[in-house]
């Protein structure tokens, strides 16, 4: 799906259900970076305030025994090599919390925002993006300008809480050189702890922000002109003029079928300006008499030809054809109508019978 609309026209027109979907399955979403980096980090101190006092202790633990044991260092490459692979192992073990945090945090700030989606649509290559000139414009588009803001601000804000969180406790970094290592790392702790969480303030609003407006964004991606919303319904329910021709030749198709069926009728019931209606009666076979044709005008007409060539007794009754014309085709003969349609069978019958004696004689 072409990001820009190719069949001209403002995009005025609310996306369909299908052309959100079709955007889904692109892995064109509605998803802000931000509300994952606000997640993660509001996560992050979440698990830094409760995890803080072990990760300190073994932090100062692994400091006091780095420092203790720099009297037998004589720094040969076996003793830097030992000394390296001790600190990264315990440094591992320190920080594995927090790596897996980020990972889980990673992956659940996007179901949170888009639900679970997996598709590769988006990792396929687009040779149509190595377009310099096209390239050239979305380097200068509205988006990349709005995304260049925001970062800016955003680094802007927290360098400046960061700064003034430092700054406030300027006074008390002076002295940390009087105090011992635990105390040091304590204060860092503390500030980092403060730092992280005014930062976390920080990042959940404009992630709050960004989440509105990239859904906005991608609203706006996503409307239709009046000629896509038209295609997009031609698609799905077929062209109107083809669905149009397909129902008259269905329509001819059961007129033919329906106009074949007069010739075995027992009489046709007429309305002598525009109806005419086919009733076939068999006694062994049906429980009352059935409409094998019927129709108007010159449909009507069409039925009175086919019936005077077969010699089938047309019977004008205008009440009983309008009724009859009202009952649907195959239909049997409501009980109500018995005795109209009985008496008109019973004529037809008598006529016959008449006939059937005069050849005779």
């Amino acid at each position: 799906m072409a990001e820009e609309s190719t069949s001209g026209g403002e995009k005025t027109e609310e996306p369909s259900a299908k052309r959100r979907a079709d955007f889904r399955k692109k892995g064109q979403v509605a998803q802000s970076k931000e509300v994952q980096t606000a997640m993660l980090f509001t996560f992050i101190l979440l698990l830094w305030i409760f995890y803080m006092p072990n990760f300190w202790n073994g932090l100062s633990l692994l400091v006091s025994s780095v420092w203790g044991n720099l009297g037998s260092f004589d720094g040969s490459p076996e003793d830097v090599y030992n000394l390296t692979l001790f600190v990264i192992k315990e440094m591992a073990i320190l920080l594995f919390p927090l790596f897996f945090l980020v990972m889980v945090i990673g992956f659940f700030s996007s179901v949170f925002q888009i639900g679970w989606l997996f598709t590769t649509q988006p990792l396929t290559p687009d040779f149509s993006k190595l377009n310099p000139i096209k390239g050239f414009g979305r380097m200068f588009s509205m988006k990349s300008l709005v995304d260049l803001v925001k970062s800016v601000l955003k680094v802007l804000l927290i360098g400046w809480i960061a700064y003034a969180t430092v700054y406030s406790t300027f006074e008390e970094a002076l002295i940390l050189a009087e105090t011992n290592v635990t105390e040091t790392i304590m204060f860092l702790g503390r500030s980092s702890t403060l730092i992280l969480a005014k930062v976390c303030g920080i990042l959940i609003i404009i992630a709050a922000i960004d989440f509105l407006y990239t859904r906005y964004e991608m609203g706006e991606k996503m409307k239709m002109t009046k000629q896509e919303v038209k295609e997009e319904f031609k698609e799905m329910e077929g062209d109107p003029y083809i669905k149009g021709q397909i129902r008259r030749i269905q329509q001819e198709m059961a007129r033919k079928r329906m106009m074949a069926e007069v010739p075995d009728a027992d009489v046709v019931i007429t309305n002598p300006t525009h109806l005419s209606i086919a009733i076939k009666y068999e006694t062994a076979t049906m429980d009352a008499p059935v409409i094998i044709a019927k129709g108007a005008d010159h449909v009507a007409m069409k039925i009175r030809e086919i019936a005077r060539e077969n010699e089938i007794p047309l019977i004008e009754n205008p009440p009983v054809a309008r009724l009859l014309h009202e009952i649907d085709l195959g239909a049997a003969i409501p009980e109500e109508m018995f005795k109209a349609v009985a008496e008109i069978l019973a004529h037809v019958y008598s006529l016959k019978n008449k006939t059937k004696k005069q050849q005779w004689n």
